[in-house]
């Protein structure tokens, strides 16, 4: 495997050279900005130092450029496989109530003979991700990996993109599968935030809505706990998430708010919060949020074994990015660490990360957490 990296920054260059040096590349990944993403000159030069390649990307809350992390950039991560064949797919999502079904075309849209992984990048604010994720998973074949994330737009929540194959575009779900025995990838979930409060029973909610907690307005209870902080939401709830457990011995899935509906009094989720289900508050731990990423780092490369994977691609969620401000290069300088100077690192921060927590579990959609995926050819 043969990588180049590059990154266009709103002073108008590339660095440390414009893209197109390394030649037969078979996939780009492509994390910026929304305006830069959506700058048809900037895609139009990836595009053309790359004219066989995949072009493979979203819109991101910063941008990671190996232990850098900027915001409105452009960082392209070009790959040339030796012995691994990629095939890319898309599709629309129409809303959060196609997301089971958009997820299940995309899995069938992928040839599964020789399929060993697949990378999944979705629209970040139409989307019910737990869905998205059962759809996929559900019918791939079972010893298939997937992992990803949900685009971002920082803390605005206006509009998010995800480029697959053509023009960056909103309500967009894209996939690359990945096939052949040479590839072996790695993959850890991890985060690091402390519960606070009491645990409460969702006693009213719909899919990834939620209306009511403990039989009170889900939404006046949240506000209290946030204070000052509820002037500011939905951009606020990503300092203060919520963990999600299913049932006694599950290990508990984060959920951060994509929106508030003031008339409705409820708050919608990246992803699913079930009746029945038990939610508590977390706030930010500064050292834990770190660890998660090295403890992630970690497990990600056990199955590449004793050599640094060629390429770390890290998935952190922007509810981090805000708790980290000034110090959020230290979650990436931790994953360096570990992996060594000679793997590449890549990514973005996002609405939403998707993988399993660790090698023996099941694919989920988690928030507020360090995601990594490592790829290594044979």
């Amino acid at each position: 495997m043969d990588l180049e990296q590059c990154r266009w920054t709103p002073a108008g260059a590339w660095e440390p050279r414009a893209p197109g040096r390394l030649r037969d590349v078979q996939l780009a990944l492509v994390f910026g900005g929304p305006a830069a993403l959506k700058d048809r000159s900037l895609c139009g030069q990836v595009a053309a130092a790359y004219p066989d390649a995949y072009l493979f990307g979203c819109s991101t809350a910063g941008d990671i450029f190996g232990t850098e992390v900027s915001d409105d950039s452009l960082v392209v991560t070009a790959i040339r496989f030796e012995r691994t064949r990629i095939l890319g797919r898309s599709t629309r999502i129409e809303g959060p109530e196609d997301s089971l079904a958009a997820g299940e075309r995309l899995a069938r849209a992928l040839d599964s003979e020789g399929l060993v992984h697949v990378l999944v990048l979705s629209d970040g604010l139409h989307v019910n991700g737990s869905k998205l994720v059962e759809g996929l998973a559900g019918n791939l074949p079972p010893a298939v990996t997937v992992t990803g994330g949900l685009s971002g737009d920082g803390p605005r929540f206006h509009e998010t993109l995800v480029l697959g194959g053509g023009e960056p575009e909103a309500r967009t779900i894209a996939a690359v599968g990945f096939y052949g025995p040479s590839l072996s990838v790695g993959y850890a979930s991890l985060g690091g935030w402390d519960p606070f409060g009491p645990e409460r029973l969702i006693t009213r909610s719909q899919g990834n809505v939620l209306y009511e907690l403990d039989g009170r307005s889900a939404l006046e209870l949240y506000k209290t706990y946030l204070g000052p902080h509820a002037n500011e939401l939905p951009a606020s709830g990503l300092l203060f998430p919520l963990s999600l457990r299913t049932a006694e011995g599950c290990t508990p899935v984060v959920r951060t708010i994509l929106s508030v509906d003031e008339a409705e009094s409820s708050m919608t989720f990246a992803g699913d919060v079930p009746e029945g289900s038990y939610a508590r508050f977390m706030k930010a731990n500064f050292d834990r949020l770190i660890d998660g990423a090295v403890g992630a780092a970690r497990t990600s490369c056990e199955a590449v074994g004793s050599t640094s994977p060629d390429l770390a691609l890290l998935v952190s969620c922007v509810g981090r990015k805000l708790v980290l401000k000034q110090r959020v290069e230290e979650e990436v300088e931790g994953v360096r660490e570990v992996l060594g100077d000679r793997t590449v690192l890549a990514g973005f921060y996002s609405y939403g990360e998707i993988s399993p927590f660790t090698p023996d579990a099941r694919c989920e959609l988690h928030n507020q957490t360090m995601t990594i995926t490592t790829l290594t050819e044979r």
